[in-house]
């Protein structure tokens, strides 16, 4: 038994809909911002110097920030897109599991923000998006509401993202990138080394073959 099954097996705090709590939470935020122009953001953002004055909520608030686009149909279908791989990965782990991949995720941003000073839930959300991914990797959505594209290729493109911002990106991104991803390799990481290492085994095997014909054809020549 690895080590999340354990910490699932003591961990008794999920909480139904959590997605929902969630997304409803941002949209308020941000029908606040952009209804009555009341920047309440500043109040919830994540900053550590802030923190150490005695603003502990933050801690917590900035994972209820919205994205930062001004349409309100961009933010909807964000907050929708979140809402639904957030209730799939529910619905297929139960509340408990969700709700401990979630909290994870969240204490990996929260470390990040510690040390580099910031952080935000870009990172944390793309990461329930990792997890849909590999659950569900033949699961279509409407590429600008026109391509039909199935969501392992969009995986693949938020994979390439987030190596270009470790690469390029400044020491804040990278500390992000590093613990943001720290749920999904516990939740994800023993089967992606096992499918790696059957991998290699079915790449051997298949040499192997080539130049066993190989070498017959060269026998009978």
């Amino acid at each position: 038994m690895n080590f999340i099954n354990r910490l699932q097996r003591k961990f008794r705090l999920g909480i139904p809909n959590l997605m929902i709590y969630i997304t409803a939470t941002m949209l308020f935020v941000f029908a606040i911002e952009y209804i009555f122009r009341y920047p309440i953001t500043q109040y919830l953002y994540f900053n550590r110097a802030l923190l150490f004055q005695g603003q502990i909520w933050r801690l917590i608030t900035f994972i209820i920030i919205p994205t930062s686009s001004s349409s309100v149909i961009m933010v909807l279908i964000s907050l929708y897109f979140y809402y639904f791989i957030g209730s799939s990965l529910e619905n297929a782990w139960g509340a408990n599991q969700f709700t401990l991949y979630y909290l994870l995720g969240m204490l990996g941003a929260i470390i990040a923000g510690l040390i580099s000073g910031t952080a935000t839930n870009t990172y944390l959300n793309l990461s329930l998006f990792f997890a849909f991914a590999s659950l569900f990797p033949d699961t279509r959505v409407m590429l600008f509401f026109v391509i039909p594209i199935k969501i392992k290729y969009l995986a693949y493109v938020n994979w390439a993202f987030f190596a270009l911002s470790f690469i390029f990106g400044n020491m804040v991104s990278r500390v992000a990138i590093i613990f943001s991803l720290l749920n999904y390799f516990l939740f994800f990481g023993p089967d992606i080394y096992h499918k790696f290492r059957n991998w290699l085994k079915y790449s051997k095997s298949r040499r192997d073959f080539r130049n066993q014909m190989k070498n017959n054809r060269n026998h009978w020549q």
